[in-house]
């Protein structure tokens, strides 16, 4: 993770605007365990482009790592909203065990929550 971190650090330097780079750059601190540092990247490249999935989805894991579940809550459901979950595979190959059971865990209560309303309804 340190070295593709400083790949990604360079690559951003050389394009600021390369929204690529600037993911990479955020997947390998939060496998340092930077996650705050990421959450930040991140943030700013949502600034840029507020329609990204890739850059929801991750930001949704960090929020609900954080223990904020409103906010991961409304970054899932922007994901769902752009149509794009196709993106949330690959993440998964990035997140920790534990943040995979974490999201896992978190979007079946949500589903079945939903369920549970629609019964009810």
């Amino acid at each position: 993770a340190p070295g593709v971190f400083q790949l990604a650090s360079l690559l951003v330097e050389l394009d600021s605007s390369d929204e690529a780079s600037r993911i990479l750059c955020a997947d390998a601190l939060y496998q340092m365990g930077r996650g705050e540092e990421a959450h930040r990247l991140l943030a700013l490249a949502l600034s840029r482009n507020p329609h990204r999935a890739p850059v929801l989805a991750r930001l949704a894991l960090l929020q609900l790592k954080r223990g904020f579940v409103y906010d991961g809550n409304q970054l899932l459901k922007r994901v769902i909203r752009i149509g794009d979950s196709s993106c949330l595979l690959p993440i998964l190959d990035i997140f920790q065990d534990e943040d995979r059971k974490l999201l896992q865990s978190h979007c079946r209560w949500r589903a079945l929550a939903i369920l549970k309303g629609k019964q009810e309804g």
